[in-house]
């Protein structure tokens, strides 16, 4: 970060939290020709098509290994943001981001990635004792673009959020897609949790199963500790 790039709001308003709007959330430089947000990270606007050239340039490339390259794609994103995340919440909010109550710190590191166009989201942690949890995704910038393929798509958004918990909780996660944008359903739903549970999810898709089943099952006990 450079004076130039440096967010011209946070010397004006030091203990502003509620900087939500676009004009507030964005700074855009005209003269460099760059966009940073609140926190001081440079943004990238890009088109649908940008997205649909990037997964089926991928998909030809290597075909279903695509799906694996992006879930490792997220899932560095992820490690990588959640370092940055802690930076800038004990910046802002003068604590340790494990000494703040568990949702409050979970919508403080997604409402960025509304703002950028990356969706809501809605954290089901009524299985966290069980060592798993549920997360909805509205309005996924990828299976939006996509639509229906008839598959899940958004391996990039399974991989965020398995680097992201992995740095928070430190213990390895991993994250699947159960329910996609692009299978027709309204909305996507992830499944978070360690690797046994997850190999079993993806186990139990592959022979038929769908959302509801596999929470059902997981719910029951089956698919490891």
């Amino acid at each position: 970060m450079t004076p130039e790039t440096a967010h011209r709001l946070h010397q004006k308003f030091p203990k502003k939290h509620n900087h939500y709007a676009l004009k507030d959330f964005f700074q855009f430089n005209t003269d460099r020709g760059t966009i940073t947000d609140w926190n001081d990270t440079r943004n990238v606007l890009t088109s649908e098509d940008f997205i649909i050239g990037l997964l089926e340039g991928l998909q030809e490339e290597v075909g279903d290994a695509s799906a694996a390259i992006m879930y490792t794609v997220g899932l560095e994103w992820g490690k990588f943001d959640s370092l940055q995340f802690e930076r800038w919440f004990e910046k802002e909010f003068s604590m340790s981001p494990r000494r703040a109550n568990l949702m409050f710190l979970l919508e403080t590191w997604w409402w960025p990635f509304i703002s950028q166009g990356w969706g809501r989201w809605e954290v089901d942690m009524s299985d966290r004792k069980q060592g798993f949890m549920f997360i909805n995704l509205f309005d996924s910038a990828v299976a939006r673009t996509l639509g229906d393929v008839g598959k899940p798509v958004c391996h990039l958004y399974a991989g965020l959020f398995a680097g992201f918990f992995t740095e928070m909780v430190r213990k390895q996660l991993s994250c699947i897609e159960i329910q996609c944008y692009s299978m027709g359903e309204t909305y996507c739903k992830f499944l978070l949790g360690g690797r046994e549970r997850i190999d079993a999810a993806a186990f139990w898709m592959n022979e038929g199963a769908n959302a509801r089943d596999i929470e059902k099952r997981l719910r029951a006990g089956e698919g490891g500790a």
